[in-house]
C-alpha cells in the first residue's frame, strides 16, 4: 500500500511547539503580516529575525512525540511490505526526521535552514540569524532569511506533491486545521483519484466533512493505533 500523509502543526503541539490558528495559537499573539511576509522582512528584518530566532531556539529544545515515531514506523513497515509513505508536512520543524522518517517533503520550508535572497543557496542553520550574517555561498551580507514559505509565496514542490497524491491509495491528514490552502484542498484531490481519506486530529478540522474516516484525540494516542491497523492490513 502507498499512503500519502499530510501533517500540520497539531502533530507537533504535544512536543511543545505552538499551533497557528487554534485559540491561543501563534497568529492570535502575533500579526503574521508583520512577521511572515516578504514585505515584512524588507520593512523590518530585525523583528522577523527575532521572531524566527525564538522559534528556532524552541525547536532545538523540543523532541519528537509518539505520533512522529508512529509515522516513521509506518514508513519502514510499508517499505518492508513493498509499499511506501509520501510524508508531506506543512511544518517547518524537523521532528519527523528526528523520529526516524527518512523521506519528508517540507512544503513550507525548514526552520533549521537559511535561504540567501541573493543567490538562492540554502544551508543548515541551528544558530541565530541576523542582517550581519554573510551567505556561505556568495559571501554577501544582509541577504540571509529563514528558509520558510511566507504568506504570498508558493509552497515547495507542488508538482511533486500532486504526483505523489495520484500514485497513492490512501490519504491521511494528521493535525491539520483544514483552512490553509493549497494543503486543505488535497483531500478533495485525493477523493477525485478515488482513494480512501482519513482525518486524525484533536478535534474536527474545517473540512472534516470531506473525510471518509475520522479519528479524534491526541495524535500521540490515536496515530500509533491507526498505524498498527494499517500495517496489519
Amino acid at each position: 500500500m502507498h499512503v500519502f500523509v499530510l501533517t500540520g502543526a497539531g502533530i507537533s503541539a504535544e512536543s511543545g511547539l505552538g499551533t497557528f490558528r487554534d485559540k491561543g495559537g501563534i497568529w492570535s499573539k502575533f500579526d503574521p503580516m508583520k512577521l511572515a511576509t516578504p514585505e515584512a522582512f524588507a520593512a523590518n528584518p530585525l523583528a522577523v529575525h527575532d521572531f524566527y530566532n525564538l522559534r528556532r531556539r524552541n525547536l532545538l529544545g523540543a523532541a519528537p512525540n509518539a505520533a512522529h515515531h508512529a509515522l516513521a514506523r509506518l514508513e519502514k513497515g510499508l517499505a518492508d511490505q513493498g509499499g511506501g509513505v509520501f510524508l508531506c508536512t506543512q511544518n517547518i520543524d524537523d521532528l519527523h526526521e528526528r523520529a526516524g522518517s527518512r523521506h519528508v517533503h517540507h512544503m513550507h520550508g525548514e526552520l533549521l535552514k537559511s535561504l540567501c535572497s541573493r543567490c538562492g543557496a540554502r544551508a543548515r542553520c541551528e544558530t541565530e540569524l541576523s542582517i550581519l550574517d554573510a551567505c556561505p555561498s556568495c559571501g554577501r551580507d544582509n541577504s540571509l532569511r529563514p528558509d520558510v514559505v511566507w504568506f504570498g509565496e508558493m509552497p515547495y514542490g507542488m508538482e511533486e506533491i500532486e504526483a505523489a497524491l495520484e500514485a497513492s491509495e490512501m490519504f491521511v491528514a494528521v493535525g491539520t486545521s483544514g483552512s490553509v490552502y493549497p494543503a486543505a484542498g488535497y483531500v478533495e484531490l485525493a477523493r477525485s483519484f478515488g482513494m480512501e481519506t482519513c482525518e486524525i486530529n484533536l478535534e474536527p478540522s474545517d473540512n472534516a466533512y470531506v473525510f471518509d474516516r475520522k479519528f479524534y484525540g491526541p495524535a500521540s494516542e490515536t496515530l500509533p493505533v491507526f498505524v498498527d491497523e494499517i500495517l496489519k492490513g
